[in-house]
This record gives C-alpha cells, sequence and structure tokens, in this order.
C-alpha cells in the first residue's frame, strides 16, 4: 500500500508550478492526481508534467471540486479574486488546503473563509512564504533569544524593482485594483505578516501614506504609442520598452511566460503579447491605478513600533532593520548574514543565515520560502511538523485585514484603529 500523500491543484498558472515542482522532485512522497486550470497551454503542461491523465484535467475547478474527495491535500493557486468560492468547496470536502496569497480580495470574504474553516475543522495554509525563508527564520530565532532585549521598533523595506512595477503592478495582472486587489496587500501581505510575527504582538493602529505619481498619461513621452512596438520616439531610452523587455535573453523566464500565457515561449508568441495583451503596452498609457510608492506605519501592543516601505522606484530587495532594548539587527534579503550590534558588549557581528538555500529557486524562489513552505505543509500533513512558522488562516487573515486598514487609511487619510475596524468588519458580516 502507498504512503504517498496525493494533491490537487486548481489553478496551474505561475505559482501553481512553483509549488508542484516542490513535488516533482519528490515524487517517492507526493503526487499530483488532479488539474484544474482554464488555460489548455498551462492545464496540458501539468498533465505531461505528473503524468495526469486526461479524465483528471479539467477545464473548470468547479468539476474538479464537484466529485468525492480523491486526494489528502488541494493546492489554489487562482487568480486573487478567485480564491474564495474554491476555497469554500474545498474546505467543504475536507481537504487540507495550501492557498496562495493573498488569500481573499476583500475583508469580508477573509472572514466567511476563517468561519467556514473552523466550522469543519479544516486547515488552510496561506502561502505567507517569507516566514519559511531561512533570512526571517533565523531573525526570529535570534529575537525569540533575546538577542536584542525588547524589540522595540521595525523599519522594513519593500524595493518592488523598476521593471517588477512595470510588468506586474501596471502592465500586468495586479496593476488595477478594480480587476485584483490593492497593490499593499497583493504584494506586502507577508510582508505585513512578518512584521507581526518578528514583533510577537497584535497591530492595534495603522496609517498610510501612498500615491499613482510616475506609471501616468501625464509623464508619456511626446508621440508615444499606446504600444512600444509601433515605432516609441523613446524606444532607446525609455526603461520600460516593452520591445526591448520581452525579446531580452537576459529577462526573468516568467516574465515572458506570464505576458504570453506560454510555459516556453516562441519568438511569434511575444510578439503576439506585444501586439494583442496589456503586456505591449506602453507603461504610461495602460489601464492601471494602483499605487507606485507607499507607506505604512504601525503601532503593535506593548509600545512597538514599525514602518513599511513599498516602492517601484529601485533594483528590487527587502531590508530590514530592528532596534531592541539590548541591540540591533540589520539585514538585506539577498545577503547570507545579518548584522548584529550589542548594546552590552559594544561588539558588532556578522552572523550568518542558517541552512540558505541556493538552489531550486523556481520562478523566483522567495529566498527558500517557496520550498520552506512546501516542506512544513507536508511535514503537517503527516503529522511531522515542528516548527514555529505555521499560523491558523484565523492569523493570517488578521494579518490580511492589517493590509486593508492600510489602503483604507490611505485613502480616506485617517489613522485606522485595528479592534474597531474588525469589530465593524463583524457587524457587517453578521448583518
Amino acid at each position: 500500500m502507498s504512503n504517498k500523500k496525493t494533491v490537487i491543484l486548481v489553478g496551474a498558472g505561475l505559482r501553481g508550478v512553483v509549488y508542484t515542482n516542490y513535488i516533482l522532485k519528490r515524487q517517492e512522497d507526493y503526487q499530483v492526481v488532479a488539474v484544474a486550470e482554464p488555460l489548455a497551454d498551462r492545464r496540458q503542461f501539468l498533465q505531461k508534467t505528473h503524468n495526469i491523465p486526461d479524465e483528471m484535467a479539467f477545464h473548470d475547478w468547479k468539476d474538479l471540486l464537484a466529485l468525492p474527495k480523491m486526494a489528502d491535500a488541494c493546492i489554489i493557486c487562482t487568480m486573487d479574486r478567485d480564491h474564495i468560492e474554491p476555497t469554500l468547496a474545498a474546505i467543504d470536502k475536507g481537504y487540507e488546503i495550501l492557498l496562495e496569497k493573498p488569500a481573499a480580495e476583500n475583508p469580508e470574504d477573509c472572514m466567511k473563509m476563517v468561519l467556514a474553516s473552523e466550522e469543519k475543522n479544516v486547515n488552510v495554509l496561506v502561502c505567507h512564504v517569507l516566514r519559511y525563508t531561512p533570512f526571517f527564520t533565523t531573525l526570529k530565532n535570534l529575537i525569540d533569544d533575546g538577542a536584542i532585549g525588547k524589540v522595540m521598533q521595525i523599519r522594513h523595506t519593500e524595493d518592488v524593482g523598476h521593471l517588477h512595477q512595470s510588468h506586474s503592478f501596471v502592465r500586468g495582472n495586479w496593476g488595477n485594483s478594480d480587476e485584483s486587489t490593492p497593490m499593499i496587500l497583493q504584494k506586502c501581505c507577508h510582508d505585513l505578516d512578518i512584521l507581526q510575527w518578528l514583533v510577537g504582538a497584535r497591530c492595534t493602529r495603522i496609517q498610510s501614506f501612498g500615491k499613482l505619481s510616475h506609471f501616468t498619461k501625464e509623464n508619456c513621452p511626446e508621440g508615444a504609442p499606446a504600444r512600444c512596438i509601433d515605432g516609441c520616439p523613446a524606444a532607446d531610452t525609455c526603461y520600460y520598452n516593452a520591445v526591448r523587455i520581452y525579446n531580452d535573453p537576459n529577462s526573468p523566464d516568467w516574465f515572458k511566460t506570464a505576458a504570453t500565457k506560454k510555459h516556453d515561449p516562441t519568438p511569434a508568441d511575444i510578439d503576439r503579447a506585444l501586439r494583442t495583451t496589456n503586456y505591449g503596452k506602453c507603461v504610461y498609457q495602460s489601464n492601471n491605478n494602483v499605487v507606485d510608492h507607499q507607506v505604512v506605519n504601525m503601532e503593535f501592543e506593548g509600545d512597538v513600533y514599525a514602518s513599511l516601505s513599498m516602492a517601484a522606484f529601485n533594483q528590487g530587495g527587502r531590508d530590514i532593520y530592528i532596534m531592541g532594548t539590548g541591540g540591533t539587527l540589520y539585514a538585506k534579503m539577498k545577503d547570507d548574514h545579518i548584522t548584529h550590534f550589542d548594546f552590552k558588549t559594544g561588539e558588532t557581528k556578522e552572523i550568518p543565515v542558517v541552512n540558505a538555500i541556493t538552489g531550486e529557486h523556481f520562478h523566483g524562489g522567495h529566498g527558500g520560502g517557496d520550498i520552506g513552505i512546501m516542506q512544513a505543509f507536508f511535514e503537517r500533513l503527516k503529522g511531522e511538523y515542528t516548527g514555529k512558522s505555521i499560523c491558523s488562516l484565523r492569523q493570517s487573515c488578521e494579518n490580511h485585514l492589517m493590509a486593508f486598514a492600510a489602503e483604507e487609511s490611505r485613502i480616506e487619510g485617517t489613522v485606522v484603529d485595528m479592534n474597531e475596524y474588525v469589530a465593524r468588519l463583524e457587524k457587517a458580516i453578521k448583518g
């Protein structure tokens, strides 16, 4: 009798491929037995990669989740706005669930998921992958071990990267909040989660400022056509020339995969995308409305304060500065060490990031977090998990509420009291 843990996949886009690639390298222990994906190329790629028969490959997730439970777990990687329905259906069937972040597009749907999972006693693990990186795990252990005393303040920076911004948050799936989710939720819900995890206390008040300032029609080069491929006079000097970006062999593969919806795009596929999709549009004439820079200020229980800076105008990456009553910790996520200053000794030393993962970073990897969360997910599935990174769906959604509250603050120009915000939300749900 096989002891393999089995999985069904709902949504075979980039993130679905990332998570199932983990399974592909461990086929003696795990197996993908069914897939639901509306795009034929993506569905067939998963079928071929995981030897999934035609009768277990579905165009619509509803057809898959209408069947009796057939696996131990369900991985859900649909677009943000399409999370709620398949998640509720999978909860109802009793699947253990791995859900791509953000959990839902609005706070009400987050709470619906929480209540449904608690009623059915089903575990739903949201992909806050930063918790599972060697980088943040090392920081958490240092804090818990008292290396800097009591945490008092944190400065955290999420440098999106100018090309990543243009690809994902101007031209791409998350450029318009009316069609997806606010950028602070999509890009930074796991940064907010990390801050609350490191502090070890609830957020009590939140305030945010941010705006779409650069990627607007007002900054469009004179004479620029709607599409870069139609002969832009600024083509040679524009950082965001789509023709150059998507034909550049040094551009990330996932840029081209996302633009063409093909796992192995040809030059013809790229040309078609440049002529017919948002990925070929001028960044200053796109249908984008999300911010290109934003800051969030937070107050936590115990008089702890934190700030998060998210901006497009940089090379990309994360760094964090944690100040405590007994010392400080500073680190860049791309580095292999954390700098610790000890008040008592006056010494500064570099602490290596333990168990740093340098391989198996499929389509981004999040510094080893993609592998880390899959390992933790299956360890819990087998009853073997002993780490400190996994949290409940309720905890995940509480951290999502910080992002929703930050967006409310940004739009309305207010400081949001989190207790009042949650009470208002619960009242609205209960009617």
